[in-house]
């Protein structure tokens, strides 16, 4: 297993025993897990992410912490877009397992959405400095079915 899987595997541990919460370096973060299947092997994969709402979907970024390409869940979800997530909700300290559909936000609505993402977190602004004419950083809205 690498690193990056140990690591994923540590916080989907912390995020089920803690109602959704995790410590470092997510401490405070709204969390969520992503349930997709692999776009070739169709193996279902776990990713925890952070979230951030936008009316009643939830927003979730495609930065792979400024890295030069998309992360392979990016992929997974533009292939099978119907997927299942578990949402932590902050301090309320509940989990909801839901059945959602992506959709990546492009246009003038990913750019709302980024603008206020960055504004608010300075982690992800240095994430598009990183990239900066390299890719654009994708969203997708989570709506749930």
């Amino acid at each position: 297993m690498t690193d990056f899987e140990d690591f994923n595997k540590r916080v989907i541990g912390e995020f089920r025993e803690n109602d959704g919460k995790v410590g470092p370096p997510f401490e405070g973060a709204t969390m969520i897990l992503v349930h997709h299947l692999g776009a070739k092997s169709g193996t279902e994969r776990i990713t925890p992410l952070v979230w951030f709402a936008d009316g009643d979907r939830y927003v979730i970024v495609a930065s792979k912490a400024g890295a030069p390409d998309n992360p392979a869940w990016y992929h997974n979800i533009l292939a099978h877009p119907d997927i299942t997530v578990e949402v932590g909700h902050g301090p309320e300290g509940r989990v909801e397992t839901l059945s959602v559909h992506a959709e990546e936000l492009t246009g003038s609505e990913r750019e709302r959405i980024w603008s206020w993402i960055t504004e608010n977190n300075a982690g992800f602004a240095d994430y598009q400095k990183k990239v900066e004419g390299i890719r654009t950083i994708p969203l997708f809205a989570l709506s749930k079915r």
